[in-house]
Order: C-alpha cells, then sequence, then structure tokens
C-alpha cells in the first residue's frame, strides 16, 4: 500500500515540477535582462526558497540536511548546475517551443541510462508513450522553422543532464534531495553574477525575479526531487515532457509568441501521450491495489 501511496505522490510531484518549468519562458520573455543576470538571482532566490522549505520542514534539524552531502549529492548538484545554465542561455537562441519540445526526447535518455545503469526494463505502455512523444519532436524539429541550431543544441544538453540527474536520484532514494537543490541553485547563480549585470535591475524586476526563482527554481527542483525518486526513471521523464506543450502556451498566451504549426502539432502529439500514459497507468495501479 505504501508503495502505490508513493508512486502516485511521485506522479503529482512530477506533474508540479513540470508546471513549474514550463514557466521558465514566460519569465524569460517578462523580465528584459541577459541570461546570466536572470540565472544569477534566479539562483540565489531559488535556493533561498528552498531553505526556507527546508527549515519549515525540520526545524531546528535543518543544518542536518546540509550536514548529510556526500558523493551522491555533489554529483547531483554538478549535474543540475549545468543543466540549469544550459536550459536558461537555450533560451537566448531559439524558440521556447523548440527548447520544450527537445526536451521531450527525454524519455528515451532515461530509459537507455535507466537499463544500463539501474537494470529497469521500461514497461510497454510508457515505451509507447514514449515512442509517440518521439514522433512529436521529429514533426517539430525536423520541419519546423521556429528554431536556431545552437540554442537547440543547447537545450539538449540540458536534456542530457536531466536525464542523468533522474537515474542518480532513483539510484540513491536516501540522498538529500533538497539540501542538494538548494546548493545547486546557489552555486549556478553565483557562477553567473559575475557575468550578468544583476545589481542593475530594477525594484519591480528584482520581485519579478524573486517570483521567477521561487516558482521555477525552488518548486521545480523540489518537486522534482521529490517524485523522481518514487517513479521508474522513464515515467519521471515522460510526465516531466508535459513541459513541452506547456512552455509555448504560456509565452503564446502572454506575449503572442505564436508557435509554428508544426510544433503545436507537435507538441499536442507529446501532451497526448504522457496524458494517456498517466490514465492508463492509473487504471493499472487501481486494478492491482483492488
Amino acid at each position: 500500500m505504501q508503495s502505490h501511496r508513493d508512486y502516485q505522490l511521485g506522479i503529482l510531484f512530477v506533474t508540479l515540477s513540470a508546471i513549474a518549468w514550463s514557466l521558465a519562458g514566460y519569465f524569460t520573455r517578462l523580465i528584459p535582462l541577459d541570461s546570466f543576470t536572470l540565472l544569477a538571482w534566479r539562483g540565489i532566490f531559488g535556493a533561498a526558497g528552498l531553505l526556507v522549505v527546508i527549515v519549515l520542514m525540520r526545524r531546528r534539524n535543518w543544518w542536518r540536511e546540509f550536514a548529510r552531502i556526500g558523493k551522491p549529492e555533489m554529483a547531483y548538484i554538478g549535474i543540475t548546475v549545468c543543466g540549469m545554465i544550459l536550459f536558461i542561455t537555450s533560451l537566448a537562441h531559439t524558440s521556447v517551443a523548440h527548447g520544450a519540445v527537445i526536451y521531450a526526447t527525454i524519455p528515451f535518455l532515461a530509459a537507455f541510462l535507466g537499463w544500463i545503469f539501474l537494470g529497469e526494463i521500461p514497461g510497454r505502455n510508457a515505451v509507447i508513450a514514449s515512442v509517440f512523444a518521439l514522433s512529436g519532436v521529429l514533426l517539430m524539429v525536423g520541419f519546423g522553422t521556429d528554431g536556431g541550431l545552437f540554442g537547440d543544441l543547447l537545450a539538449f544538453g540540458m536534456t542530457t543532464c536531466m536525464a542523468f540527474s533522474i537515474i542518480l536520484m532513483r539510484r540513491n532514494p536516501g540522498m538529500s534531495a533538497m539540501s542538494s537543490a538548494c546548493i545547486s541553485g546557489l552555486i549556478s547563480g553565483l557562477i553567473c553574477w559575475p557575468f550578468g549585470t544583476p545589481l542593475a535591475v530594477t525594484d519591480i524586476q528584482l520581485v519579478q525575479l524573486a517570483i521567477f526563482g521561487v516558482v521555477n527554481s525552488s518548486m521545480g527542483l523540489a518537486f522534482f526531487a521529490l517524485g523522481s525518486k518514487r517513479l521508474p526513471a522513464i515515467e519521471t521523464a515522460l510526465i516531466g515532457a508535459l513541459d513541452t506543450p506547456l512552455a509555448p502556451l504560456w509565452v503564446w498566451i502572454a506575449f503572442n509568441e505564436q508557435p509554428g504549426m508544426n510544433t503545436l502539432i507537435g507538441g499536442g502529439i507529446v501532451f497526448a501521450a504522457v496524458i494517456l500514459h498517466i490514465v492508463m497507468s492509473q487504471r493499472k495501479s487501481s486494478a492491482v491495489a483492488a
């Protein structure tokens, strides 16, 4: 029963992380600053938000979360920092839609890495859903015209980093996820600080950056860390691909940055594949529980 409950929580947490991360493009367009300034404040505010969560959860023993940092946590921090920097930088060189749909290739990377490092054999439903998601990616990247090659490569690099972070979290379920995410956010912010102009922001921009950091970084990393340890690698990646149709949707609604028709169709295919997989998984888990 506990395993079933963990599975349900895993789906919920990873879905919430996808929603939080899908807002990155919106905030990038909302705040007219260079990538390094955005990354600097996003990382710092994100780390501060996670620290508050850790203190509220652990009370007086909050510091123990950071005392548990070991080799798995250090590896997770390094991978996450690289992924953060590649992701935000890619948004300056390609469209939000391209970056989001390229991220949908993560189920295949996660499945491959999960098979090699964890011995996890992907379920049939997850594989079928992933194939449909890939078809959406090929439709957009192969025939779409609203992206840039360099930005697409950066987005693929970010996707690879996220796939490795899923495997690392799954392989070490007892690792200190929240503190690792907090440190990675802070490090990414400090690395980018000298390359941008973080002290030149206005008061309104600072408030926007704070919201950006808390929602996109704190919530995204926290929910992802909590959910990825509860699900098989391919399912974590597949549900996380909900970022694909959501990211261009927010930008389209807010800024009228309309994606091309191929991107819309490809993103719709990815969205349908993920939703179908979630529904089928829920039915299967409910039948097993009964």
